[in-house]
């Protein structure tokens, strides 16, 4: 088995032709693994970046599909790539583990090569080049998740992308995937202003998921929350909430209201 740029993957096959040896699409042009990519991902679960003055903000909803689930002890939409660089992520879980494994360890071989952080946006579009691969040819399906990347690199400071099943990517100011992100995203469009704080980027990303949720009320058990900022010495800080602390958020920010006293 040979190995792709990464160490990870196997060079993609062959693209399968048909009898007259010619690639077969559809008869409109459409890639339809794709497409069915991008709808598993608007059933998961709501995430939102927000890129603030001193750093990156992101919330994710946690779906409960049932109550006999038995809640993770750890995070289940953001993940840490390395020091520098974390992920929300809404879709299919086992592909999201995939490459976020092999996006830590593209992190740390460039580490270990140049001996300073891989730049973020270099580590993203080595990530997607790696998705868009799965994509081209016949045999292969896509990975069906979408990531927002944050970070902070010395070359642009604070950053924020998105990208899809398909491999594209963009950097954003802000930005939401999963279900109901088109009225997120709308949202955001109205709300966001450059000079947020990272104070200020947290109570919106509530505001938002509070509308945008398809549960009735937010709650520390639904939601998970991370920040990237720099610490007073310059060191990058990644820096997971909470349940505690999030429910003190939640309600510091008005979109929940304490759960009523049981009468006598």
């Amino acid at each position: 088995m040979g190995t792709s740029q990464l160490g990870v993957f196997p060079p993609p096959p062959p693209p399968i032709v048909n009898e007259a040896g010619r690639r077969s699409f559809s008869p409109e042009g459409r890639l339809y693994q794709v497409e069915y990519a991008m709808e598993a991902i608007g059933n998961a679960g709501s995430a939102i970046g927000i890129l603030a003055t001193d750093g990156v903000v992101l919330v994710g909803e946690k779906k409960v599909t049932s109550k006999l689930l038995q809640t993770s002890k750890s995070t289940e939409k953001m993940y840490k790539i390395d020091d520098h660089l974390a992920c929300a992520v809404a879709g299919i879980m086992s592909d999201a583990n995939i490459l976020i494994n092999t996006a830590r360890v593209q992190a740390q071989r460039y580490t270990f090569a140049y001996q300073e952080p891989m730049p973020v946006e270099q580590l993203v579009q080595s990530l997607c080049d790696t998705k868009q691969g799965y994509t081209q040819f016949g045999g292969l399906r896509p990975f069906g998740v979408s990531f927002l990347f944050s970070g902070w690199d010395s070359n642009f400071g604070f950053q924020l992308y998105m990208s899809d099943p398909s491999g594209n990517y963009s950097g954003w100011k802000a930005a939401a995937i999963g279900a109901n992100n088109q009225a997120a995203q709308s949202m955001l469009k109205q709300d966001y202003t450059e000079d947020l704080g990272r104070e200020e980027a947290v109570n919106l990303a509530l505001k938002v998921l509070s509308k945008t949720m398809d549960s009735t009320s937010l709650t520390s058990d639904k939601l998970e929350l991370a920040e990237i900022f720099l610490l007073p010495s310059g060191e990058v800080k990644y820096q997971v909430c909470s349940p505690e602390g999030l429910t003190k958020l939640l309600l510091k920010s008005g979109v929940n209201q304490p759960a009523a006293e049981p009468s006598a």
